[in-house]
């Protein structure tokens, strides 16, 4: 079975939005890292990444969001990650992964794309 990835994109008052879906992976993960790299380039430095309907995500794809995150710091940008609460039965699969990995607590997590945009909305606790 063949699954497509797929990475759109919309604004948000500041926000830059990309919602990602599908498998990230060594194959994909290039993709989003052009897209985040997309989106700097334009002068957008507040992004929020939905990963709420990736359903699997590898080393690649962490370093990727790593690698995100190091470049919007690095432009004096926020980045904040859409995950579905820790125990929800679907797409909860990156949230498992970042935190065994003892990454999750380097991301703003949010519950959802209202709370990510919102300016006095904390992130969920890792």
């Amino acid at each position: 079975m063949v699954v497509a990835f797929n990475v759109t994109g919309s604004e948000q008052g500041e926000w830059s939005v990309l919602q990602v879906s599908g498998e990230l992976d060594l194959v994909t993960s290039p993709v989003l890292r052009q897209r985040v790299h997309d989106v700097v380039a334009e002068g957008r430095h507040r992004i929020v990444l939905d990963l709420s309907e990736v359903y699997f995500c590898d080393s690649s794809g962490v370093g990727v969001l790593i690698a995100v995150r190091r470049l919007v710091r690095s432009c004096r940008g926020r980045l904040r990650l859409i995950l579905p609460a820790q125990g929800a039965a679907e797409g909860s699969h990156v949230n498992r992964v970042l935190g065994a990995l003892g990454v999750r607590r380097l991301f703003e997590v949010h519950a959802d794309l209202d709370s990510a945009t919102d300016e006095e909305a904390g992130p969920l606790s890792a």
